[in-house]
């Protein structure tokens, strides 16, 4: 991760919130703080990095499940949601996620067996394990 200061933290309000978040060998991502926090709206702030490493993972073992029962799956989507909730003393806290997949079987006849692939997938997320507040999935098909 690398912050340019500019003129540093002289005020609450005079530094940048823009930061680019990176590793070896890998694209750069350009990110800031929620603009609720001064931060820039255009860029990914640590709430949505949250929120999508946790669909992420959840998309990438419901795949693996599907791939593992012979079922092709052809398009998945998510919009996953999350409530921040921030008390008097500014300290903030995620109480709950949700993730809302839209997944496409090439069979109809699998549409059947999509809980059962969303309870797996949500069992073995490594990131839905590791947070503190409850992951609800309210998967559907298309």
């Amino acid at each position: 991760m690398d912050w340019k200061p500019g003129t540093g933290t002289s005020a609450y309000t005079e530094y940048s919130r823009n930061h680019t978040v990176s590793a070896e060998g890998k694209s750069p991502l350009a990110c800031s703080s929620a603009p609720e926090f001064r931060g820039d709206a255009k860029m990914y702030n640590p709430e949505d990095m949250l929120l999508y490493s946790v669909s992420s993972c959840h998309m990438l073992w419901f795949l693996h499940c599907c791939a593992d029962a012979g079922v092709i799956v052809t398009a998945y989507t998510d919009k996953p949601q999350g409530t921040l909730v921030i008390d008097s003393h500014g300290i903030g806290k995620f109480t709950e996620i949700t993730l809302h997949p839209v997944a496409t079987f090439q069979n109809p006849e699998d549409e059947n067996q999509l809980a059962a692939f969303h309870e797996k997938a949500h069992k073995h997320c490594f990131i839905a394990n590791s947070l503190n507040c409850p992951v609800q999935i309210i998967g559907s098909v298309k």
